[in-house]
C-alpha cells in the first residue's frame, strides 16, 4: 500500500484543483497544499500515518492562515446599488421616527421608505434629515441642518 502512496496523493492533489478550478469559492485551496506535503512525505517512504497526519495539519494550519487573507482578496469588488446613491442626501420625514415602536417613513423622489434613526432618538414629521446609510430597505438617518 505504501508504494501507491505517492500516486493517490497525486490523484487527490489534482482532484483538489479541479474543484478549486470549478468553484473558484477557495473551497480546496487548503488541501491541496495538505496534498502535495503529503506527496513529498510518499516520495520519502515515510509512513501512511505519517502522510495522512501532515496532510491534516498543513491543510488546517494553511486553512486559519490564509482563508482571511484570500477572502479579503478575493472580494474586494462590492457592487454599488442604486440605494447607495441615497447616502449624504437630505430630505424631509413624512412620518414620525420611533425606533421603539418601530415606525417611520421618509419620501425621496416619490418613493416611501422605512426610515429608522441612527442614535435612537424620535425624529418628527417635516424634519430634515440626511440619509447615513441603507440597510436592506431601511434608511438610516439623522437630524440635518439646512444651511
Amino acid at each position: 500500500m505504501e508504494a501507491y502512496m505517492q500516486w493517490f496523493w497525486i490523484a487527490a492533489l489534482v482532484l483538489f484543483a479541479i474543484a478549486e478550478a470549478a468553484t473558484s469559492a477557495l473551497v480546496s485551496l487548503w488541501f491541496i497544499g495538505g496534498s502535495l506535503v503529503a506527496f513529498l512525505l510518499a516520495i520519502f517512504g515515510l509512513p501512511v500515518w505519517l502522510q495522512i497526519f501532515c496532510f491534516v495539519v498543513v491543510s488546517l494550519i494553511l486553512l486559519l492562515l490564509l482563508r482571511p487573507w484570500m477572502n479579503k482578496l478575493v472580494n474586494t469588488h462590492r457592487v454599488a446599488t442604486n440605494a447607495d446613491s441615497l447616502i449624504g442626501k437630505v430630505i424631509l420625514v413624512t412620518e414620525d421616527i420611533d425606533n421603539l415602536r418601530n415606525c417611520g417613513v421618509v419620501r425621496i423622489s416619490g418613493v416611501d421608505w422605512s426610515a429608522r434613526s441612527v442614535d435612537g432618538k424620535p425624529i418628527s414629521k417635516n424634519t430634515p434629515v440626511r440619509i447615513v446609510r441603507v440597510e436592506s430597505a431601511k434608511l438610516c438617518v439623522e437630524p440635518a441642518e439646512i444651511v
